[in-house]
């Protein structure tokens, strides 16, 4: 299974990962650390410009810096979001109505009952 990983390679191309299944190996281990951080550094960064905002109107080169910041976690979201979809099992064939049924209801609760738009792969 090919992964791809958080960072970009010295070309700035994407890097991948030929792993096992399992992903146990080193580079799998520091890639899911690494998302982590990423996330939570995102989720920081959230928290951080939504109190600065909340406080006071920021000048126009903090709204620049906060804009800058928030463009970068939202490029480090959208990879892990586009790494982990690509390790997701393609579901069988055969499932039923009532599987469908069940999965629309865990997504329903997981998501509070927000919408989720997707683009399509077009």
């Amino acid at each position: 299974m090919m992964r791809l990983l958080p960072w970009l390679g010295f070309d700035g191309k994407p890097c991948y990962l030929d792993t096992d299944a399992d992903g146990s190996s080193f580079l799998s281990r520091l890639a899911d650390n690494m998302e982590a951080v990423q996330l939570g550094m995102g989720r920081d960064l959230l928290d951080n410009v939504q109190k600065c905002t909340v406080e006071r109107m920021p000048l126009e080169t903090e709204l620049r810096a906060f804009v800058t910041h928030l463009c970068m976690a939202l490029a480090d979201v959208l990879r892990v979001a586009e790494s982990r979809g690509q390790r997701v099992p393609v579901p069988d064939a055969d499932i039923d109505e009532s599987d469908a049924a069940r999965l629309a209801e865990m997504v329903r609760a997981f998501t509070d009952g927000r919408t989720i738009a997707r683009q399509s792969a077009s």
